[in-house]
């Protein structure tokens, strides 16, 4: 399976001067010529270097915990006068999570999985099987309910704590880009069609969790990546992870915008119709699975998903599938550097 370029696109880091919270007036040339970091404490990398709102102390971006990926827009806080906590758990209760992501309300198929996948028996000749087009597989959901709401929860936590309402569709909003601009023909060198059986395949998954047959996936907080996503079960090589969702708006109107996990979602050949995916405001498991910089050795054996960009139906969608075999307790990382390296991952791995 050819993948098509996808990537978040992010703004890139800004100079130091720029990134800094000049307070009051007159030159300030020379200001931060002894600025460094309180973690490493050392003055290099100076277009990393954040300083403090409140404080004035400086940290880099990659000593972090968690890693910052850019430098914000707005006002920052170093972790000292941030106070911030451990996110606060989503509340394990059936009713709760039912209402979190608007699940058919059934308590049959909550507690009991009716995931719509079949086991097939394997055909004879499979050398003529192996050479037809590998299809993608649904994912399997946790048998055990119990555990399906923990999972479901993990996830629940974490749009929480960002500030995120659980979307598993692409959202039009006013001011944004309309519907009629998701056009996959302006794609600049055209862009694949998935099959039909594919299709369905995605279908099954997006039923399966409308019923509440959830995938098999745990949404975690580490101290270094942040929210980060965990895998439940084994999962095999292909199998759709998710669909990646959120607000669809021109490239044009996001390129100076501070959302760390935009993803490209048209490159059209002409710059003013690209679109992109932004997740900050809507968006599910998608906008929390790790980005690495998978251009070096360690980061490439870490990679085990990737995003690929399909016309389903008329309409462009960016889809998360598996690239090999992934074992339980795995975390799940993908690139988000695509063809252009144009983000500073290389902390990351």
């Amino acid at each position: 399976m050819a993948a098509v370029s996808s990537l978040k696109r992010r703004t890139r880091a800004p100079k130091l001067i720029s990134a800094l919270s000049l307070k009051g007036s007159g030159n300030h040339d020379g200001d931060y010529d002894d600025a460094y970091c309180e973690e490493c404490r050392s003055g290099d990398a100076a277009d990393e270097l954040l300083l403090c709102d409140k404080c004035d102390q400086g940290f880099h971006l990659f000593c972090l915990r968690p890693i910052l990926v850019h430098v914000p827009k707005g006002p920052w806080f170093c972790p000292s006068c941030s106070n911030l906590k451990k996110p606060k758990k989503f509340p394990l209760i059936q009713t709760k999570i039912i209402d979190f992501f608007r699940v058919q309300r059934s308590s049959e198929l909550i507690q009991k999985p009716k995931s719509g996948y079949q086991r097939t028996r394997k055909r004879a000749g499979t050398l003529v099987v192996s050479k037809k087009k590998r299809k993608l597989l649904p994912f399997k959901p946790t048998e055990d309910p119990a555990r399906r709401l923990e999972q479901m929860a993990s996830l629940a936590t974490a749009l929480t704590a960002t500030g995120t309402e659980f979307s598993n569709e692409l959202t039009y909003m006013p001011g944004m880009a309309p519907r009629s601009a998701n056009c996959p023909s302006i794609e600049k060198g055209g862009m694949q069609v998935l099959s039909r059986e594919d299709t369905e395949t995605l279908n099954l998954c997006k039923s399966m969790m409308e019923r509440g047959e959830w995938p098999p996936f745990m949404v975690v907080f580490d101290s270094q990546e942040g929210f980060t996503v965990e895998a439940d079960r084994y999962i095999k090589d292909l199998t759709i992870i998710t669909e990646y969702t959120g607000d669809v708006d021109y490239l044009s109107n996001r390129e100076n915008d501070d959302c760390d996990s935009m993803m490209t979602l048209i490159s059209a050949a002409d710059p003013s119709q690209s679109l992109v995916i932004c997740p900050d405001r809507h968006g599910n498991i998608a906008r929390f699975i790790n980005g690495i910089n998978n251009h070096t050795q360690n980061g490439k054996k870490k990679q085990n998903v990737k995003c690929v960009r399909y016309n389903v139906d008329g309409e462009c969608r960016v889809l998360l599938i598996t690239c090999r075999d992934i074992l339980k307790g795995e975390r799940l990382y993908y690139d988000y550097n695509g063809q252009e390296h144009e983000y500073p991952t290389q902390h990351f791995v």
